[in-house]
């Protein structure tokens, strides 16, 4: 069994105050720093979801599906979700809807507080198809001369002449030049270095933060080269002035897929804003499976060789990692798994490291499979039932009790650091967030049963992963914590999720008790 105490006043103070860099600001609103990936919904749908269940529920931000124009893909995979990541122009009129919807989404969801992050894509337009197939607002394109009017771009904006292989495809992941100069999986590779390309990607990203969009996700960051990119985010508007304070900058977190032991790393594109820190989710999904201790979990983080923590976007999963896609295999955990999914993100919403990205998503057998859909195969939109699920064939994971209790505790919890570590030798583990909250975590086949040292005050604390507090009286589990701070903590090893979490917020009662 072993107690960590904190770490040194001045580290502490370097954690908590390092100043934020203005790409690596997320704008969100004061302690509502927590977004969610509303995977492939459609505009209306998360404009509604704005307003009715994250503003009320603590939510700082969402990021969109790509929303521009895209190929549409029929045949033996009709409407795979990939679809949207294959440009056709930059024209807003995807299946989430056009640009009427997402403008109107987009104020809709500022008007309640929370912010709108576009997963961008323009490291490459579509790979090889026929002529004559259709996109999502009509534009005519062909792949295989590099043609894209709608833009427009021919075929001299483009890396061909760059690529050294023989195939303009990637042939070696160990090669800088080839990942960044050749085709990603086929697809039509452009050439950010061109100034003609340049002014189209900016004219683009500009409409969308002049419409009031607070930044973006850069799709395959890792295959563009670090300095075009700083370039093209020098060039970028500051944010729309009647929605943020003036000379603000837009949020920029890049998509590297960074492992370890690869040629193109995170650390040369955190310069340019926020990274998206793969190892997080590879390494929590490796802890819970039982690969390392719950109890080595005390300096996850920068001790695990992970980024700077002010320099990074974490997530348990995302769109492709709960596929099984960069290179997670079988680590990741997703809703497949509830138990450890709620661990997981119970540990990320609790854990002082990064801007967290919760993922919401849909039912899926098949890697390709698109969102729930008609027969015409347009979106169909989420219901919702009484106790916040959906169904529809929507998971809509940010509505799970356990998890947007959790996102309430990570802003109640926000400017502090952990402390109070605690942990049994083996995977069982507790800690807090200063005065402000406390979490345990069962992940052995044995009960938790201990007195615990917490730094709350005195009273009676009802569990936020069990119940809540409502009408003065917790609907679940309850923590009672004496003078001097300890606490008597359980967590049997059949319980259905794992956690018990409490914060300020939920205190029934500050009388001191013996």
């Amino acid at each position: 069994m072993s107690v960590i105490c904190g770490m040194t006043t001045l580290l502490l103070l370097f954690i908590l105050f390092c100043p934020a860099r203005p790409r690596w600001n997320p704008n969100m609103q004061h302690n509502k720093e927590v977004m969610v990936q509303l995977f492939e919904w459609k505009w209306k749908d998360v404009a509604a979801e704005c307003e009715e269940f994250l503003a009320p529920k603590g939510y700082g931000g969402v990021q969109v599906s790509p929303p521009t124009d895209h190929v549409v893909v029929m045949g033996d995979t009709p409407r795979p979700w990939w679809e949207r990541y294959q440009p056709v122009s930059y024209k807003i009129a995807s299946r989430s809807g056009d640009e009427a919807a997402f403008r109107e989404m987009v104020a809709r969801c500022n008007n309640v507080g929370v912010r709108i992050y576009v997963d961008a894509v323009f490291n490459h337009m579509t790979e090889w198809w026929p002529s004559g197939t259709g996109s999502t607002a009509g534009s005519f394109f062909d792949s295989g001369l590099k043609f894209y009017p709608a833009v427009p771009y021919t075929a001299f904006d483009f890396n061909d002449i760059k690529c050294s292989t023989p195939s303009g495809n990637i042939e070696n992941c160990f090669s800088a030049e080839q990942v960044r100069n050749c085709r990603l999986n086929g697809l039509n590779d452009l050439n950010q270095a061109s100034e003609l390309v340049r002014d189209k990607i900016i004219n683009y990203l500009n409409a969308l933060i002049d419409w009031g969009v607070a930044g973006f996700r850069i799709d395959a960051a890792k295959h563009m080269w670090p300095s075009d990119l700083d370039i093209i985010f020098g060039r970028l508007n500051n944010l729309n002035t009647s929605l943020f304070p003036a000379g603000t900058r837009p949020f920029i977190y890049q998509e590297v897929v960074d492992l370890g032991g690869e040629t193109v790393r995170s650390e040369e594109y955190v310069g340019n804003g926020r990274v998206t820190e793969f190892k997080y989710g590879k390494f929590l999904g490796e802890a819970l499976r039982g690969s390392h201790q719950l109890k080595q979990l005390a300096s996850f983080g920068e001790g695990w060789g992970m980024c700077n923590r002010h320099e990074v976007i974490v997530f348990v999963d995302n769109h492709d990692t709960q596929r099984g896609h960069s290179g997670m295999g079988a680590t990741t955990i997703t809703f497949k798994d509830p138990r450890l999914y709620t661990m997981a993100n119970a540990f990320m919403l609790a854990w002082p490291y990064g801007v967290p990205r919760v993922m919401s998503s849909y039912s899926w057998d098949e890697e390709w499979i698109g969102p729930p859909h008609d027969t015409d195969y347009n979106i169909i939109s989420p219901t919702m039932r009484d106790d916040n699920s959906c169904t529809g064939g929507w998971m809509c994971e940010h509505r799970w009790k356990q998890i947007y209790n959790m996102v309430e505790f990570h802003n109640i919890a926000e400017g502090t650091y952990f402390n109070n570590w605690w942990d049994n030798g083996n995977n069982q583990i507790a800690f807090c967030r200063g005065d402000k909250a406390f979490i345990a975590i069962n992940n052995d086949d044995t009960d938790l049963k201990a007195f615990i040292k917490t730094s709350l005050s005195p009273g009676i604390y009802c569990d936020i992963i069990s119940g809540a507090k409502v009408m003065g009286q917790c609907t679940g589990k309850a923590l009672q914590v004496l003078l001097l701070g300890n606490a008597y903590v359980e967590i049997l090893a059949s319980d259905p999720e794992g956690v018990f979490a409490v914060h300020a917020d939920v205190s029934l009662s500050l009388r001191i008790l013996r």
